[in-house]
């Protein structure tokens, strides 16, 4: 009997295979995939652990839980299969057999608390998202181990509702709540309405789809981390509803939400409701996220302490055991806030351990003396801003920052890792690199880990390509420790002209750190094995990926020739090179027009195909086209500093965007050796219509990848490289 029992014991753990998430995930990968499988969830210790082996024909995964599971089918696609799925492929062909397990593997984690994305993502990244798109990037969160996902999708169906009990008529709902393009910030509490008023059917989809994406994970297992109520007010609340407010300095031009005093005694009345509207929508969560005073200096008398013990308990009567979720940045957490604070109540996320950790270890220039205290925190990866699309790493430091954290006995309190980038679908190889780290125990060697991932990403092993790759490895991927820049080298083409062009955002921080000359060399190998490889996804995603970075890197060089042209009022030179410099920014939009995800186009029809009218249609283009050009009207723009934040290389946009800024600027320039007066652009004037305009990009590739690589490749650095 026993026996019997125990057989049928084990055959609901194996039935699974039939009725969980894993085999839809398969079957996404490729349709009959899941019968090339044996899946099994094993509980067995206390951390998480995925199992590889072989069983008959089809190979054995198994784990202590779906996350576990899906971690073991991605380790065994990428190093026994030569499968890599990333953000510009999540499906592939398997083979009828799938390769067999040469030795049985097996990998733990006592870093249990995964999480995933920043309130930036959601703007940057995701503010067109249809459902399948989010499919695929649950499945891509579940193959890499994320199991606490930030997820704010629908938080402005919440907002409404509860502003609606509190007596906002439908206009004063919609001068309150972003547009889509801008909800992050809005959430964050930095400003209010710009990019609305979002129409009624934005809310009946943004429902649907939030309630879409919270199944999907709870599906997976995972632990959503909700948006919580830390005392977020309309501006205008003081007189609307008669509450004690704080209210914060402008935000680079922006109007700020008020703050309600915490210890005011309808801050209790009002989060409950927030909590209330919310369990109606989406349920509870386990994790709720709230960041109050973000990035201000102007608190007034706040008193911190109080409004964290009184922060926390509203969110505990929603959920006695729920934890708050508190970015570590800038100010955040503030000190006096954590006083009061339990351990175990508390979950800080250390948003750029990779470059400047807070939790205590030094050097960093954000170090802070005795780290969170006796709370929980995680090791995060910032790594990208503005979802900005150069290549940037800071693999040497990432690494020596993890396993020395790891072992710290300073960082008892540490729980896990997590990924904060402002933006994604760039720099695939950093994100492999970094959500491998939990499963990997002991600090390993990068060019080895390098080539494996090479190897895994292109289904073959060649050895031009490992040398391409070892270049970028100890270049423009190693970032060192004394370069504290906020994400990718900017390309020249994106910073607004002039005679001091460097970085094109304000607050990038960004300084030389690897020779541009090998970004060109690495770019040289890899077309030199390309014919190769034609039709192979992912090598010409990052073959495209790598020329660009190239032309970005040799246009700096040309741009200061150029400029030193012209202060030696040298004017054939100076129209040699301001010619070169243009036909360089144009070679890189036809080298991007080839694939999709270098498409300004893709970016606006995503943007276009949510709205149910023209005039829909039209509000959610202007919010795309704002978002990566000028950030805003004209006084956060040029004032604020937010232009350009979120350049991107991208086809269309360079030659209708950056190119003309670039066209006029240099006649500005040949004027004046040609005599006349310099004359002052008025570069948002010449901005402004672009973002308001609403010609056609197509979405679709144009040019063979490899073909057009090789052109514009020649063309910058073989026809010209005498001058």
């Amino acid at each position: 009997m026993k026996k019997l029992i125990g057989i049928f014991i084990l055959l609901i753990w194996a039935f699974p295979v039939f009725s969980n998430p894993i085999t839809g995930l398969l079957e996404r990968i490729d349709k009959g995939a899941s019968k090339k499988f044996v899946i099994e969830i094993r509980k067995e210790g206390t951390d998480d652990f995925f199992q590889l082996s072989q069983s008959g024909s089809r190979i054995k995964v198994c784990g202590n839980n779906y996350i576990s599971v899906a971690v073991g089918i991605n380790w065994y696609l990428k190093y026994h299969a030569g499968i890599q799925l990333s953000w510009n492929g999540m499906t592939a062909k398997l083979p009828k057999i799938l390769p067999p397990m040469k030795y049985p593997e097996r990998h733990e984690t006592s870093l249990k608390d995964r999480y995933y994305l920043n309130y930036c993502t959601f703007s940057y990244s995701m503010a067109f998202w249809n459902w399948n798109r989010w499919q695929q990037e649950i499945d891509w969160m579940a193959l890499h181990g994320i199991n606490m996902p930030l997820d704010i999708v629908g938080e402005e169906c919440v907002w409404r509702n509860v502003l609606k009990r509190l007596g906002y008529s439908k206009i004063e709902i919609n001068r309150f709540i972003a547009g889509p393009a801008f909800e992050a910030w809005w959430a964050m509490g930095n400003l209010e309405g710009w990019g609305g008023p979002n129409p009624d059917s934005w809310y009946s989809f943004r429902l649907s789809l939030g309630k879409k994406i919270l199944n999907r994970m709870k599906e997976y297992g995972m632990r959503p981390v909700f948006p919580g109520y830390s005392g977020m007010v309309p501006h205008d609340a003081v007189k609307k509803l008669h509450l004690n407010i704080v209210e914060p300095a402008p935000w680079n031009g922006y109007t700020r939400p008020a703050f309600l005093q915490p210890t005011d005694k309808h801050f209790q009345q009002i989060a409950a409701l927030y909590y209330k509207e919310q369990q109606k929508l989406f349920g509870k969560a386990d994790f709720y996220s709230m960041d109050p005073f973000h990035e201000t200096n102007n608190i007034g008398q706040v008193d911190l302490t109080a409004s964290g013990l009184e922060i926390m308990a509203a969110m505990k009567k929603v959920n006695p055991k729920a934890v708050w979720v508190v970015q570590g940045w800038t100010e955040n957490p503030r000190k006096e806030m954590l006083k009061g604070l339990k351990p175990g109540d508390l979950l800080i996320v250390d948003l750029f351990s990779e470059c400047r950790p807070m939790w205590g270890m030094q050097p960093s220039v954000s170090y802070r003396k005795g780290g969170y205290g006796p709370h929980d925190w995680l090791f995060c990866m910032l790594l990208n801003f503005g979802a900005r699309t150069g290549l940037h790493g800071r693999m040497d430091e990432l690494l020596h920052n993890f396993y020395l954290t790891k072992n710290n006995p300073l960082a008892v309190h540490l729980k896990g890792i997590g990924l904060t980038m402002e933006g994604i679908e760039n720099n695939p190889m950093m994100f492999e690199l970094m959500t491998e780290l939990p499963w990997r125990p002991n600090k390993f060697d990068k060019i080895k880990w390098l080539n494996g991932y090479l190897e895994a990403r292109y289904g073959i092993k060649d050895s031009t390509i490992e040398k391409a790759w070892g270049i970028l490895a100890d270049g423009i991927y190693n970032c060192p420790l004394t370069n504290n820049q906020q994400g990718a080298h900017e390309s020249i083409f994106c910073s607004r002209p002039s005679l001091s062009s460097f970085q094109s955002s304000s607050w990038s921080k960004m300084q030389n750190y690897y020779d541009p000359t090998s970004t060109e060399a690495a770019a040289r190998l890899m077309l030199k094995v390309a014919d190769k490889y034609r039709g192979n996804n992912n090598f010409e995603y990052d073959l495209v990926d790598i020329v660009r970075q190239a032309i970005a890197d040799r246009a700096r060089i040309v741009y200061n020739r150029t400029v030193a042209d012209f202060k030696s009022f040298d004017r054939k030179s100076f129209e040699n090179d301001s010619k070169e410099f243009l036909r360089l920014l144009l070679s890189q939009d036809k080298l991007l027009g080839t694939r999709r995800e270098f498409r300004v186009g893709t970016w606006i029809n995503e943007a276009r195909s949510l709205g149910t009218s023209e005039a829909e249609k039209n509000l959610y283009e202007w919010n795309a086209r704002v978002q990566i050009t000028t950030w805003g009207n004209r006084y956060p723009a040029d004032n604020g500093g937010l232009r350009d934040y979120a350049n991107k290389e991208w086809n269309g946009i360079l030659r209708d965007f950056y190119y003309q800024r670039w066209n006029a600027y240099w006649k500005t320039l040949r004027n004046v050796l040609d005599g006349k007066p310099l004359v002052k652009l008025d570069f948002y004037g010449m901005e402004e219509p672009w973002t308001k305009a609403h010609n056609y990009y197509s979405s679709d590739p144009e040019g063979n990848s490899v073909d057009v690589a090789k052109e514009v490749f020649d063309e910058a650095f073989v026809l010209h490289s005498n001058k």
